[in-house]
């Protein structure tokens, strides 16, 4: 099973504060574990609060009341930029032009070096962008247990619901993909 490039939909039952009713990305999935962020919670912070304290100036103003959002519990003081690919030029254009890049099968690449931030200060950078503070992470067997455990639907991700949906409906959207809604889903686990 391999769950790079889909949604982890939290079920009803899942109290943890980090993912109560979140929808995380998942960036990787392998067999050593697997690693993604949340992308339906922000922060009390925007990407013009977080590019004063990088001494940055965000010449985007599409971007400037953006929320930086809590991609997870672990490293929450590192940033992690989730973005459409942006390829270099032949002969190069297989990779990404960010130095610190992972590419993610389905159009999307997750960035950590301040190259991406460099690029979107200057009015450039790839267009659609979620930056997030943490990242979200399970160790080799962990997110198959959980799944077990039904506190997670999996559905293939689609960027529309990162990017173009409002945050506040991005859970409900998640769900759509699967053909539910939450008023569906019981917060007790069942088991047969």
């Amino acid at each position: 099973m391999n769950l790079t490039h889909h949604f982890l939909i939290a079920m009803p039952g899942l109290e943890d504060e980090n993912f109560a009713r979140s929808v995380v990305y998942l960036c990787e999935h392998s067999e050593r574990g697997a690693l993604g962020l949340v992308i339906n919670k922000p922060s009390d912070i925007n990407l013009k609060k977080l590019f004063d304290k990088v001494d940055l100036p965000l010449r985007r103003d599409d971007l400037t009341d953006s929320p930086v959002f809590q991609g997870g519990p672990v490293q929450t003081e590192r940033g992690f930029v989730l973005h459409e690919a942006v390829m270099a030029a032949p002969p190069h254009d297989s990779e990404s032009i960010y130095a610190s890049t992972m590419t993610i099968p389905g159009g999307l690449e997750m960035t950590t070096s301040k190259d991406v931030l460099e690029a979107l200060s200057t009015g450039a950078g790839p267009k659609k962008v979620l930056v997030s503070l943490g990242y979200s992470a399970w160790g080799e067997g962990q997110l198959e247990s959980e799944l077990a455990e039904n506190s997670w639907l999996t559905v293939e991700a689609d960027a529309a619901v990162i990017f173009d949906t409002p945050i506040e409906q991005r859970y409900d959207r998640a769900l759509l993909l699967l053909g539910l809604q939450s008023w569906m889903l019981s917060p007790d686990a069942g088991h047969a």
